[in-house]
């Protein structure tokens, strides 16, 4: 109802705006709502807010405080604050110190026989072969409980797979929070890995099984190569199934980076160059190897070698600086070629076929081992032959392994012995004498690999399952731990390698799978 005599102010000389052209409003005079009017409009007032879905209990709170309900709004802060109050009464208490302590409620009644341990009649005929002794005519329940444990256990042979899960499930969770909390710390550090651990100790080896490397993508058929990168947290695998895989390793998931398939080409081995950023691959039936330049993505195929007289060119050795590969020939030659024009630019000849050859820590020496069993030392500059000794027993040689610290060389043979030779007694004496042969391999010893510390020598077969060990350096002693005797799943070995610093390690089997272990004792990846 608008009102026509209101009166004009005379000092305002300025027109009003758009906005405010509108003329002012009588006051009214409140309605005195009845109660069903109140009632209605409470109703209609709850009906838009649940509509709107705003029905939360800031606007319930607000919508009581609106329309008169203050006894219940009273009550509820009543009820609400004696809530608040119990609860803090009862879940903590302050301390001297100041600090919440929580406050443990009484039991409302207590047995006090639950505090006396109950004992057992021993003299029982179904409880008398427990007894140690005549003397034991009673025995508590908990004794009892350990004495069935340990006559299971002697029946059995040993603790079963299946109880050992049950009894490691409450250690696990402590051990494995430790562990993961270790492996994250490891996990995250890149780059130059420093880091200083103590001498390894014999005996057993603190050793934890992690998800299968490839598990995301198993090899379809026999892995023939497993291989950590250089620098970065990469493990590759190849295999029969002409295919190479690269594997991110958080001991977890392990997610794969990328696969390259190679058509109508099964991978006989492939290899990482020294900067890690390709990958040399070669096959079982011709000369021709393939080269994968992981930055640019491209893989490069090399159907010829300049000065390369060779039917077939299975196994190589990159030198560590790089600059050279070592192809293994046939009929005992070594040929040196450049990886920069990719030309042989040395040959050597030895007698008897290659088994194996490997470059020294510093690239200035090669050794070889033929399969008669005679172990050569090549200089890498002069193509000479510095020494040439037999391996004392060898009837045929199968492997060949060098540490990285110079310090020692592994030679394996087809009877499964793996003697463990001096570098530096190699060079000097005429005749050098192993200084520990290991002989725990049954069949013949195809391969071995140190850890970047000389601390371990991984030596294994692929002729009989489970044929994978761990000799601790220099006791020249075998890890009693490694592998476990009820728990079988390595099969057999086609291809083994430690992590940069050790701290994990990898094998490669038959059935497509590359299994990784975490070895504790190193903090580094």
């Amino acid at each position: 109802m608008e009102s026509s005599d209101a009166p004009a102010d005379p000092q305002q000389k300025k027109k009003p705006s758009a906005s405010f052209s509108r003329k002012t409003k009588k006051p009214q005079k409140a309605k005195t709502l009845t109660a069903s009017e109140q009632c209605s409009k409470q109703k209609k007032h709850a009906g838009l807010c649940a509509t709107l879905g705003r029905e939360n209990a800031s606007v319930r709170l607000l919508e009581e405080l609106v329309f008169g309900a203050e006894e219940r709004l009273t009550e509820r802060l009543t009820e609400d604050s004696s809530t608040l109050l119990d609860d803090d009464e009862v879940c903590s208490d302050s301390s001297e110190d100041g600090e919440a302590r929580p406050i443990r409620r009484r039991a409302a009644w207590e047995d006090e026989d639950d505090e006396q341990e109950e004992e057992v009649d021993m003299t029982h005929r179904f409880r008398r072969d427990f007894k140690k002794s005549e003397a034991e005519t009673t025995m508590t329940k908990q004794k009892l409980q350990q004495r069935l444990k340990e006559q299971f256990q002697k029946a059995m042979g040993g603790t079963p797979s299946w109880a050992e899960e049950t009894a490691a499930k409450r250690q696990k969770k402590e051990v494995e929070s430790e562990d993961e909390d270790e492996s994250e710390d490891l996990l995250r550090r890149t780059g130059n890995f420093i880091g200083s651990s103590d001498s390894l100790p014999k005996g057993t080896i603190k050793i934890k099984r992690c998800l299968n490397v490839n598990s995301e993508c198993p090899g379809e058929s026999r892995l023939t190569t497993v291989q950590f990168h250089p620098s970065a947290q990469i493990v590759m695998t190849a295999g029969l199934d002409h295919s190479i895989s690269l594997f991110q390793v958080d001991g977890k998931s392990n997610p794969k980076i990328q696969t390259i398939h190679l058509e109508k080409f099964p991978v006989k081995k492939a290899s990482f160059s020294a900067d890690g950023e390709h990958i040399v691959a070669t096959g079982l039936r011709n000369k021709l190897f393939y080269i994968y330049d992981m930055m640019e993505g491209k893989i490069i195929p090399v159907t010829s070698v300049r000065g390369l007289n060779e039917q077939k060119v299975s196994d190589f050795q990159v030198s560590p600086d790089g600059k050279h590969l070592l192809l293994s020939g046939s009929s005992g030659y070594l040929h040196l070629m450049t990886t920069k024009t990719r030309e042989v630019i040395r040959s050597m000849k030895m007698n008897g076929n290659v088994c194996a050859a490997a470059f020294t820590a510093d690239g200035s020496k090669i050794f070889s081992n033929s399969e008669e069993g005679e172990v050569f030392v090549w200089d890498v500059r002069s193509s000479k032959c510095l020494k040439r000794f037999e391996d004392e027993g060898c009837v045929r040689g199968t492997s060949l392994a060098l540490s990285g610290d110079g310090s020692y060389l592994a030679c394996g043979s087809q009877s499964g012995v793996v003697n463990i030779y001096s570098q530096k007694d190699c060079l000097l004496e005429g005749e050098p004498k192993p200084l520990k042969a290991v002989m725990n391999l049954l069949t013949a010893a195809t391969s071995l690999c140190f850890n970047n510390t000389a601390e371990i020598l991984a030596i294994a077969s692929r002729a009989d399952n489970e044929a994978n060990r761990l000799v601790h350096l220099p006791s020249f002693t075998v890890f009693s731990n490694f592998p476990q005797f009820n728990k079988k799943g390595i099969c057999q070995t086609w291809s083994l390698d430690f992590s940069p610093r050790s701290g994990f390690y990898s094998v490669a089997n038959n059935l497509g799978n590359a299994l990784l272990f975490r070895l504790l004792h190193y903090n580094d990846f």
